[in-house]
Formats: structure tokens, C-alpha cells, sequence
């Protein structure tokens, strides 16, 4: 299934209630909200606090992207806070089946994200526990870079070992996609798609999201 995911990122955070209904309206099934910390990656951004204010104004699936150090210590608040879907990132923590599988004791859909030095090959012996893989296709922190198509190799690799041991998992990439690159990235094996700029900024979200959905469900 072809799933838009817009990034919060790139919204207008004086109205980030209207922003995140906009795009749901639009046609976006998931939210994505960048957590950051300051430490794991040069950048701080939002809490707990702010997602569970957003989900008393939207039902949409958020899919919480945490950018921290040790996120064990963090899941219970950000299950509470709303998340519907958590990502971890492999290098940062000790214990990443243990934070995982934490993750699934609440219900909750669990991912894991790697960054671009990364080996795709760490990520096989989690597939069968995850829901999700989130291959960063820029350097994790902030919004607005360019897409590193190197990257999408590790996509093509992690599809290619799914299919092969006959695992069903998603696959999501994130950072610098837009409707002029995105069916690159359907065609390594993404099927998940993070867009910032692209949805936020866009004159028409609308056609930008359908017309992303199509090119993933025709190739």
C-alpha cells in the first residue's frame, strides 16, 4: 500500500493543528512528527506535550519519528501522548529488540531508522519484528535537504531480502522527497514516503499527494 506520511517539519507551527487537518484532508494517511533532542541529532524540535495536544484536534495516524538518545526511557509518554507507529533509530540505543519489542507491549506499531552510514544488513535480523523500516535519504535533522540517492540502494536491498525470506514490512524514506524524485524511490521498494516541503508548501497538497499515490501504485 502507497502511504504519503507529510512531515511537521515544514508546516506553519503558529496553526500546526489547521496544517496537519489540511493535509489529512488532502488526501495524507499518515502524520509524521520529527522528534529531535539536541544530542542524537543537532537539532531540537518538539515533546510529547505537543503531540497529544495535535491529537485532540486530528485523528490521523501519527507516525512518530524519535531522533533522541535512549529512547527506551521516552516510549510510555509518547505512546500516551497519541503515537500510533514509533520509530527508533538503530544507533541510538544499546537495546534495540528490547525498545522494540516495548514498542509492540503497548499496541503500538513499532520501526526502526537507519542513517546514511549505516549498513543496511543490521536491520535482517530485526525484519520479522518490525512493521517498519525508515531509510533516512538525507543526514537526520533537519527539514529541506536534498535527497541522497545513494541511499536508496539500502531500500532496494532491505525489499530484495524481505521478498526473498518472505517477510511483509513496510518501507519508508525520508528526506528531500519530491514529486520530481519520489518514483525513484518506489522503485528500490519504498512504499512509505515522508514529504515536508513538498505537501506543506505546495499551492495545491492535494494534487501533490494523489499524484505521488498514483506513481506508487503504478509501479
Amino acid at each position: 500500500m502507497t502511504i504519503i506520511s507529510p512531515s511537521v517539519l515544514a508546516a506553519d507551527f503558529s496553526k500546526l493543528g489547521e496544517e496537519v487537518n489540511k493535509v489529512h484532508k488532502a488526501g495524507a494517511q499518515y502524520i509524521h512528527l520529527d522528534v529531535m533532542d539536541g544530542i542524537f541529532v543537532p537539532n531540537i524540535s518538539f515533546g510529547p506535550s505537543v503531540i497529544a495536544s495535535l491529537r485532540k484536534v486530528s485523528d490521523i495516524f501519527f507516525d512518530v519519528h524519535l531522533m533522541i538518545t535512549h529512547p527506551e526511557r521516552y516510549i510510555k509518554d509518547y505512546v500516551d501522548a497519541g503515537a500510533d507507529l514509533i520509530t527508533i533509530h538503530y544507533e541510538s540505543t544499546f537495546d534495540v529488540k528490547g525498545t522494540v519489542a516495548l514498542i509492540k507491549s503497548y499496541g503500538k506499531k513499532a520501526a526502526v531508522s537507519i542513517k546514511p552510514a549505516t549498513s543496511p544488513e543490521v536491520i535482517f535480523p530485526l525484519l520479522r519484528e518490525l512493521d517498519m523500516v525508515l531509510v533516512m535519504t538525507v543526514e537526520p535533522g533537519f527539514g529541506g535537504q536534498k535527497m541522497m540517492p545513494d541511499m536508496l540502494k539500502k531500500v532496494r536491498a532491505i525489499r530484495e531480502y524481505a521478498k526473498e525470506n518472505g517477510i511483509d514490512v513496510d518501507i519508508q524514506v525520508d528526506g528531500g522527497i519530491t514529486p520530481d524524485n519520489v518514483a525513484s524511490a518506489f522503485e528500490a521498494g519504498a512504499n512509505v514516503i515522508v514529504a515536508g516541503s513538498a505537501v506543506f508548501k505546495a499551492e495545491n497538497p492535494e494534487k501533490v499527494i494523489s499524484d505521488m499515490i498514483a506513481t506508487g501504485n503504478s509501479i
